[in-house]
């Protein structure tokens, strides 16, 4: 198999100001302005059409930057190389040499730490060089024999990256659709606050039960996972209250339907981002780091719990044609591609879901967006760009997959999650955004994400003149594909 690259050309010179736009047969006046990182190009998209996509599903995996899966995918903005070298390396403090990125075969990686603190210290000043010394300190004492972090002594695989030797999949989609190679996670930090972002644009912490006003900015620790407990001056919480307002209350407000779900077994993800822990129990009933859902105001206010559901009743529904406006989801532990989970075992799970879209009644509708919620401590080279107080964070990987997704497609622009949200609200709302001067729940976040200049628009990513695309049907066992090259 080869791995051509098809980049379409959307770029048009509009003065002194390079500006893009996305011709259709039949143009509308209603445009969106996006943002192309890698050009520093305002791009301005038709929406006309959109209204093909009937069906939103978002997959959301666990802990890969962009490099570490794409860094030598053709024509993406990967890995510095020179003669097939790679240019840059974080440095070893135990060998006083420094690791360059190189080829992991490996289908059991372990990463690294990926909290605020980590994230600023990988980032390094812009210099993207600190990802082996956060590894090697985090596993330093680490004696667990089942956590590959243990075992690697000195050398850390967090430079390591794969190709379609490990993820064929991935890369076919990646090949035939469309990849993003500026898709930053929304915040410098762990998986709670990446999925607070997912579902409501913001990570905070209320101090007041229900009262959205009482919410203030928060990261890290300061964001309470909501099955344990967490001390603030003088009290402690349980069974906290995420008051802040979700994308689910515009969606219910304009009665567009939503699921959200969750794959029974265990969390991907220790609290508060630690290293190691006891894996907890999740399910579609169990709060937790990757179902926060449950304890937002709205979705208790709203009558909206019973959206919140197994990863089965999705699988049900995309084979009945019966899948709501909106999906999100999100895996268990063993196939969330999280260290030290295999690799192949969540590109199976993702495939059997798009499979599966593919073959049900809806493909013609859908648009699937798939990411993984922050970088896991693996190397990536792009600094990311400052938006507000809370990020971007590191680059992950982003595909687009439906029947009307530009072939071979590389989209530059600077996207993150906040970027769904937008999609959602162009193709749904009426463009209305989570904003807390008109949606009715005024609540202190400092940044309205999901209206930023910088944003791009993921209308870019599809081409609605062109007849719906026939399925792209995987092995979710496949065969290793070829080497980089």
């Amino acid at each position: 198999m080869s791995w051509p690259r098809r980049v379409g050309v959307i770029a048009l010179v509009l003065g002194l100001l390079i500006t893009a736009t996305v011709v259709y047969k039949n143009r509308s006046t209603s445009v969106t302005p996006g943002f192309d990182e890698s050009t520093a190009t305002t791009i301005l998209v038709s929406h006309d059409g959109l209204d093909k996509i009937s069906h939103v599903v978002m997959i959301m995996q666990e802990n890969r930057s962009f490099d570490s899966y794409f860094g030598t995918f053709p024509g993406a903005d990967g890995i510095p190389m020179k003669g097939g070298k790679p240019t840059v390396c974080s440095p070893n403090l135990s060998t006083h040499s420094c690791d360059q990125p190189y080829h992991n075969s490996g289908d059991v990686n372990a990463g690294g730490p990926h909290a605020t603190k980590n994230a600023a210290a990988d980032i390094n000043g812009g210099k993207m060089d600190g990802f082996v010394g956060q590894a090697q300190g985090a596993f330093k004492n680490c004696t667990d024999p089942t956590n590959p972090g243990c075992t690697m002594g000195d050398h850390s695989d967090a430079m390591g990256w794969h190709d379609a030797r490990e993820i064929p999949n991935y890369w076919t989609y990646a090949n035939d659709f469309v990849l993003q190679d500026h898709m930053f996670e929304p915040t410098t930090s762990w998986s709670l606050p990446a999925h607070l972002f997912l579902s409501s644009g913001w990570s905070a912490f209320c101090t007041q039960p229900n009262v959205a006003a009482s919410c203030v900015n928060g990261r890290d620790q300061e964001v309470v996972p909501p099955d344990s407990h967490h001390h603030v001056p003088g009290k402690a919480i349980k069974n906290p209250s995420y008051a802040w307002t979700d994308l689910t209350y515009l969606l219910h407000q304009r009665s567009v339907s939503w699921g959200y779900y969750v794959t029974k077994g265990d969390e991907p993800d220790c609290a508060n981002d630690g290293v190691l822990c006891t894996p907890q129990k999740q399910n579609a009933r169990t709060p937790g780091i990757w179902n926060p859902l449950p304890w937002f105001t709205t979705v208790q206010q709203d009558n909206q719990l019973a959206n919140i559901q197994d990863t089965s009743n999705f699988v049900a529904q995309a084979k009945a044609g019966t899948l709501p406006s909106v999906s999100w989801v999100v895996p268990d532990f063993a196939h969330s591609e999280h260290p030290p989970a295999k690799i192949s075992d969540g590109q199976a799970y993702v495939t059997n879901l798009i499979n599966t879209i593919m073959q049900g009644p809806d493909w013609n509708s859908t648009a699937i967006f798939v990411s993984w919620d922050d970088w896991g401590g693996f190397y990536d080279h792009v600094q990311p760009p400052s938006v507000d107080q809370n990020g971007y964070g590191l680059r992950v990987p982003g595909l687009v997959i439906s029947p009307y997704a530009r072939q071979g497609f590389i989209d530059h622009q600077t996207l993150s999650f906040d970027a769904y949200a937008k999609f959602i609200e162009d193709r749904f709302l009426g463009g209305q955004r989570l904003d807390p001067s008109t949606d009715g729940r005024p609540d202190r976040r400092p940044t309205v994400r999901d209206a930023l200049p910088q944003l791009g628009d993921l209308v870019a990513d599809f081409d609605f003149t062109q007849a719906p695309r026939p399925p792209v049907l995987l092995d979710e066992h496949p065969p290793p594909g070829p080497a980089s090259q």
